[in-house]
């Protein structure tokens, strides 16, 4: 490669990584053909909740959104919006058919390749200051225990109050300020509907939902590891060149806005998927046997237990603009919304359904070819940073030897797994 590169027939080694990713997973190119995004005619009613998002800044397809009523009144009930493409989009229509070839966004450092056209997402998404067509669940708790008391599940219009994002907030919304006496100054960067109390009790909340999959898993999980965020600098939308200044910034996991989004679309996700297993309706799960090492996560048709989450089932239904098995999903949860206990003869997926399995089969794939190259780009913007920023000597952990007197390592403050020679007796 340095040779090819040395004669120019590689522009740089980052358009060698770009180019063969889009040689063997978009070799027609990235672009869209021209679609519109199908209204949806159905006569939805209007929610009473005034919801929120609460997502990073540059995300533009806004998934889901949460909303809470009944404080104070000793039983609250707790809204979870999905947006709704499955509405509008059909089983083997047009847009489907995009979907279904791309399966997923695909994330790198300064750029996105988008499932869906941006003009379809935008139609779709729960942005603020609309009434967005919306799968909703509401859950029903003792506001004093977090006990569950009821679920249902319904199609409707919700109001967007407001997107709150991660990185304008997680530095004020901490536990403490969320744990702190009532009349203590509120946060400007909050819309005016969305008030402390309620994000004092999501984060309530979701600490006691940790607690109870915790329980269920047989050990804690850790969040001893920092999450990392690139920016590109002066990347707007277009595919990143190889050149740009980096940034890399760290955004530690658990914190409490994370933690609220995370644990209750992990409920959303469960509860759906018991539903769905209920009516006798297939969907597409996620599944680990155990937590024993080499037990891989599975996707299959059954509702089987999910060891490494703790909980009973699972299928991925808080995506479906991003995620083409949560659109999948998504039309099969519709079904059971209009039909309840008939939803098995209207659903679009019967059980043992060929395509459904085939749908298994190519996501996978496709997440897996994604996945890595996320995991590259994000080394070689690592190893950009080093570069730029000059940085000779680097603090790292020892996580294995290897053979030939190789030692594997990690970086304390970096994105980084290497290797080093002579680590031997090292702390």
């Amino acid at each position: 490669l340095a040779l090819l590169q040395k004669a120019g027939a590689i522009a740089s080694a980052y358009q060698f990584h770009w180019q063969r990713f889009l040689f063997e997973n978009f070799p027609k190119g990235t672009g869209f053909p021209p679609l519109a995004a199908p209204a949806i005619t159905e006569a939805l009613p209007l929610a009473a909740v005034q919801a929120f998002s609460i997502d990073d800044s540059q995300t533009t397809e806004i998934d889901d959104a949460l909303s809470l009523q009944g404080l104070g009144s000793g039983t609250v009930v707790l809204g979870v919006h999905i947006a709704a493409p499955g509405l509008a989009i059909a089983p083997g229509d047009a847009l489907d058919a995009v979907g279904r070839a791309r399966l997923s966004t695909v994330y790198m450092p300064g750029h996105k390749i988008t499932m869906l056209p941006a003009e379809v997402v935008e139609t779709y998404t729960l942005s603020e200051g609309r009434a967005v067509p919306a799968v909703s669940l509401y859950v029903t708790l003792d506001e004093a225990t977090l006990e569950i008391q009821a679920s249902e599940t319904r199609l409707e219009r919700v109001p967007i109050a407001a997107n709150l994002r991660h990185d304008q907030l997680d530095t004020l919304i901490t536990a403490e300020w969320l744990l702190a006496a009532a009349d203590s100054n509120e946060i400007a960067a909050l819309s005016a509907p969305i008030k402390r109390e309620q994000l004092s009790f999501l984060y309530r909340l979701a600490q006691h939902l940790k607690a109870l999959r915790e329980r269920v898993r047989g050990k804690p999980e850790t969040f001893n590891r920092p999450d990392y965020s690139f920016k590109l600098v002066g990347v707007d939308g277009a595919a990143p060149r190889g050149d740009e200044q980096v940034l890399i910034t760290q955004r530690q996991r658990g914190a409490p806005l994370d933690l609220i989004v995370s644990e209750l679309m992990i409920l959303a996700n469960s509860t759906w998927g018991q539903w769905l297993q209920s009516l006798s309706v297939p969907a597409i799960y996620r599944s680990q046997a155990s937590l024993l090492p080499g037990v891989k996560v599975r996707m299959g048709a059954r509702a089987l237990p999910h060891a490494g989450i703790g909980v009973p089932s699972y299928a991925w239904s808080t995506s479906p603009l991003r995620r083409y098995v949560d659109l999948v999903n998504q039309w099969q949860i519709i079904a059971c919304a209009r039909h309840g206990q008939a939803a098995a003869l209207a659903a679009p997926f019967k059980p043992k359904d060929a395509q459904l399995f085939a749908v298994i089969s190519a996501f996978d794939a496709a997440y897996a070819a994604y996945g890595a190259h996320q995991a590259g780009m994000e080394r070689f913007w690592t190893l950009q940073y080093l570069r730029q920023q000059g940085i000779g000597e680097l603090t790292a952990s020892l996580l294995r030897e290897q053979s030939g007197g190789l030692w594997l390592v990690r970086a304390d403050d970096l994105p980084l797994v290497f290797t080093v020679l002579g680590a031997q007796g090292l702390p």
